[in-house]
């Protein structure tokens, strides 16, 4: 009879399930060494396994689970999904789609990962010739940890038979001559890994690196071999190195929450049941709002709740909860400063925040004088995200934040006056010509928007806003000391006056209304935006806040814009858009259309 190895996994879950716990381990022995004998002679069964691991661990790996009994290591779903990405980027690496293999995870405490990384390098280091993988530990102690409980126990646990030639098991390495496989295990120093060739890295709690990510990276990158994968998994550590790459967009993205391990839950002690149900019922403590939202936003029955609830009460630095069982990417990276914003209501908010409509930039004819033509071009990596589309006759506000001292960004941001609702925004590190393009578009867009740019650092997108035609500015009172009376002039100026009356205004709509701001972005600078030890409110080190001035701004102009929408249209004569529709937009590739 031909077996798969699917075929063989189930059977030994089902023979593990229907055994007592007294002849279970003996009785999975004879099936693992049946297993074994069998992946020695059919060469279909191996090829399949050669090429998925994953497989190897299931049909004979042990672990030791959190009651610390040795069970058959069956992956659980977050280690099947994490699988499940790593095939995909091996895949689409093989074909051309990404040039690199680097996943990043980011989780809550013992989830399994580094028990299952460890697991699949040793399936490898099996099963291949000429592999070559390293992890990387935090501290001394865990690396021993990682040698002796999750690769030599489970190698030495295997089959007689499977076991290639060893010519080292020492404390830190496997070492398989006849393959010329091996795996070693050790702790992140400056130089370590200088001298290998690695095809397989793996960096363990790699947030909590003494000597950070960034050095160990250039002491140990050009061992990596081009088709080297890598996987760095942590719980995060603040604003550090592993923050820094999760949010480059150059690696994939892994994050599970808490609630995905299916162990992670209790249940509610009958002395206690009455209390903790009236408690989440009622109680306005931060622990009782927070479950709430768990049980309505993301449907946690009540032990998940009780066992949150239990590990929360447990910590007398009550925030950590947020760092070792994060809800959110967000609120795992938490800004260690005083934050200026609600940082528990803008990581909801990003929680229930949909995909922007459509994102892209504005194609346009120009000649020297005027801006025609204009049509909108999707594309994915595009600096101006849409998420409400422009209504015939309604009143649209349009802020910029030039690219200045200490920011490297071109920002704007639109709002829909007649809700104060946040419907489009703009992020690129373009030049500032092309930069006033896009936002002379972006403004015709939105039915000639009212416009504010800063003016701080450079009047040229201003100016050359005003050659171009364009008609609609927001208007700021100057004082003449030369004629000795008050003009007007356009864009805005950011001051040591203005500044913070704005970032006020900005609090209390925040505050009232945050359910308005839709751009993931923007609530991610919100939550980096911290009151330093000199007590000004700006960026944390390392961050940006161009979106969230844009935003201040957008908000204090609003004042020169209707609030209500005309009866009859407005401006015919300067410009013609087809009416599109957001219930069933798919991207028009440039239907609308500008005509000047």
């Amino acid at each position: 009879m031909k077996y798969t190895a699917k075929y063989l996994i189930n059977k030994r879950i089902e023979k593990w399930n229907s055994n007592s716990e007294e002849v279970r381990l003996q009785e999975d022995k004879k099936l693992r060494e049946a297993i074994a004998n069998e992946l020695v002679v059919d060469r279909e069964l191996r090829e399949e396994v050669q090429e998925s691991p994953e497989k190897l661990i299931e049909l004979l790996f042990y672990v030791v689970d959190k009651e610390q009994k040795t069970v058959p290591f069956i992956l659980n779903d977050v280690q099947r999904d994490f699988i499940n990405k790593l095939k995909q980027a091996i895949e689409d690496f093989k074909k051309g789609k990404i040039v690199d293999i680097s996943l990043l995870v980011l989780k809550g405490r013992q989830q399994g990962f580094t028990t299952l990384i460890t697991a699949y390098q040793l399936a490898c280091t099996i099963l291949n010739k000429n592999f070559q993988g390293f992890t990387v530990a935090d501290e001394s102690s865990n690396t021993e940890a990682i040698f002796q409980n999750k690769a030599k126990y489970p190698y030495d646990q295997l089959p007689e038979v499977i076991k290639p030639t060893e010519k080292f098991n020492n404390k830190r390495q496997l070492l398989f001559e006849k393959l010329n496989s091996s795996w070693q295990v050790d702790t992140a120093t400056a130089n370590m890994g200088r001298s290998r060739t690695v095809n397989f890295f793996h960096g363990s709690e790699c947030a909590f690196w003494r000597d950070g990510i960034a050095l160990i990276q250039a002491g140990i990158g050009e061992a990596f071999t081009k088709n080297c994968i890598k996987i760095y998994e942590s719980t995060a550590n603040g604003f550090n190195d592993f923050k820094a790459m999760w949010d480059s967009g150059i690696h994939i993205n892994c994050f599970y929450e808490w609630w995905r391990t299916p162990e992670y839950r209790l249940d509610i002690p009958t002395i206690e049941k009455k209390e903790f149900m009236n408690n989440l019922k009622e109680s306005k403590e931060w622990i009782f709002d927070r479950l709430r939202w768990l049980k309505d936003k993301k449907k946690l029955d009540n032990k998940q709740l009780y066992w949150y609830y239990k590990k929360y009460s447990g910590y007398i630095d009550k925030e950590l909860i947020k760092q070792e069982y994060p809800c959110t990417p967000e609120e795992a990276f938490l800004a260690s400063g005083n934050c200026v914003f609600d940082k528990e209501a803008i990581i909801r908010r990003i929680a229930e925040l949909k995909e922007p409509l459509k994102q892209g930039y504005f194609s346009y004819k120009y000649n020297g004088l005027k801006i025609t033509k204009i049509k909108w071009q999707d594309d994915v990596n595009g600096p101006i995200k849409i998420y409400k589309l422009p209504k015939k006759n309604y009143p649209y506000v349009l802020s910029g934040d030039t690219a200045g001292d200490g920011s490297d960004f071109f920002t704007g941001q639109v709002i829909d006056n007649t809700s104060g609702g946040q419907v489009a925004v703009y992020k690129d590190k373009t030049d500032e010509v092309e930069y006033t393009k896009q936002m002379y578009c972006l403004g015709m867009y939105y039915k000639e928007a009212l416009i504010g740019i800063e003016t701080n650092f450079s009047t040229y997108p201003q100016r050359e806003l005003e050659r171009l035609g364009y008609k609609n500015f927001y208007v700021r009172k100057v004082e003449d000391t030369a004629q000795d009376k008050i003009k007007k002039s356009f864009g805005f100026k950011t001051t040591s006056l203005t500044r913070p009356i704005i970032l006020g205004d900005l609090k209390r709509v925040l505050k009232e209304h945050l359910d308005k701001i839709n751009d993931k972005d923007t609530l991610e600078e919100l939550l980096v935006f911290i009151k330093n030890e000199k007590g000004r409110e700006e960026a944390q080190v390392g961050y940006h806040d161009d979106l969230v001035m844009a935003l201040a701004i957008v908000y204090y102009i609003r004042e020169q814009q209707r609030t209500y929408v005309e009866k009859t249209e407005i401006h015919k004569e300067f410009y013609n858009f087809e009416i599109e529709r957001e219930d069933n937009y798919q991207g028009d590739r440039g239907s609308e259309e500008v005509i000047i």
